[in-house]
């Protein structure tokens, strides 16, 4: 439990850095062999690029520094239950284990709305964890909305 508590405070860190830039606060690590080998925050409004979730921004940062597209044997830490795209990211790159912080009701691909690794479709589904530092992560959401307002 050390160690997911150690990522996921990464993750909220990043998630953090991404409410200061005015972006949706949601951050992630990615963790190989015991070492972070990415972390991200989003940046959709800051690169102008729709795609660019915490989630999807570490899966490129790792597979261009493993130099591969698959990442298996990689875990995943998210501050934000991971929506339908991520998912699919996440399932595409063979992430082996998924930790998330919150979830997300209306936005939610995992365990809400499509469900993405539910589906026969879905070719490889990671194991999922949920409620990892699940208030300390809703909790810079409910701020970053609040004073959104």
């Amino acid at each position: 439990m050390a160690a997911q508590n150690r990522y996921m405070a990464v993750a909220l860190e990043e998630a953090e850095a991404a409410a200061r830039r005015g972006e949706v606060p949601v951050g992630a690590v990615i963790a190989l062999d015991g070492e972070i080998v990415a972390r991200a925050g989003n940046r959709t409004r800051e690169l102008a690029d729709i795609t660019a979730h915490a989630e999807i921004l570490a899966i490129r940062a790792a597979s261009a520094r493993l130099g591969q597209e698959r990442l298996t044997g990689a875990d995943l830490y998210v501050t934000l239950e991971p929506c339908a795209m991520c998912a699919a990211a996440i399932s595409f790159a063979r992430i082996r284990r998924l930790y998330y912080g919150a979830a997300d009701p209306k936005g939610g691909g995992v365990d809400h709305g499509g469900r993405f690794y539910a589906q026969p479709t879905c070719h490889h589904a990671p194991e999922v964890y949920s409620g990892i530092a699940e208030t300390a992560a809703a909790q810079i959401l409910t701020d970053f909305f609040r004073n959104r307002r």
